[in-house]
């Protein structure tokens, strides 16, 4: 049985489509403050619950029983302010894993981002990599990092930036796309599979361009 965080997002929509596409798990739980209307034609496996992600302690029981969590929590510093980017992308993604390990997750799947470093000075990559470095330290009997780059996809927001972006790729040669961009249907895969597919590590951390590989 698994649970899904940050579901509404272009990550989060293309990891539902594609669990409910491979039927891998009897449950599957959809975590988030407040219910939305979800595809008609997902199966019965599927159910939303709502939380306060600022009291997260009061929601244990909303994780209890999932062995398996795929987290795409993000927000931007564009949108959130940099004080709502950190509580998004920190703050809730740890206290979530914190609160899913305490009542059994075995394998937790985080999305962060290419260049995620602790020690960066930049806000984007500093936080990301604060995150890694605090989800290892839980010690999930798994824990996948992937760190996929550009993310190509058709948002609901437009962001001009991005779009002349997603054209320009369109024209690369594909070893250049494959290093440094992934569409998120195939990001979402690539997680998917990560679960069906056994692992001799405890701790892995795959790059955009390993991501094709699990594909």
């Amino acid at each position: 049985m698994a649970f899904v965080l940050g579901y509404t997002g272009e990550t989060g929509k293309a990891l539902v489509k594609e669990l409910s596409r491979r039927s891998l798990f009897k449950k599957i739980v959809l975590i988030g403050r407040r219910e939305v209307q979800l595809d008609k034609n997902l199966g019965p496996e599927f159910e939303q619950r709502v939380v306060d992600f600022d009291r997260l302690n009061d929601h244990k029981d909303t994780f209890e029983g999932l062995d398996t969590g795929f987290c795409c929590i993000g927000t931007t510093r564009g949108k959130a302010g940099k004080d709502g980017f950190i509580k998004v992308d920190h703050d809730y993604v740890v206290n979530s894993a914190e609160v899913a390990k305490s009542v059994g997750c075995k394998h937790f799947l985080l999305v962060t981002a290419y260049g995620a470093n602790k020690d960066s000075s930049f806000l984007y990559p500093k936080t990301k990599g604060k995150v890694e470095e605090e989800l290892k330290a839980l010690d999930f009997d798994r824990l996948s990092i992937c760190r996929p780059g550009m993310l190509l996809c058709d948002r609901q927001e437009s962001r001009l930036g991005e779009s002349v972006l997603r054209f320009c790729f369109k024209a690369m040669p594909n070893f250049v796309v494959k290093a440094t961009a992934i569409s998120t249907d195939n990001l979402a895969k690539a997680m998917v599979n990560r679960v069906s597919e056994q692992s001799s590590e405890k701790i892995e951390i795959i790059e955009n361009k390993q991501l094709y590989d699990f594909l």
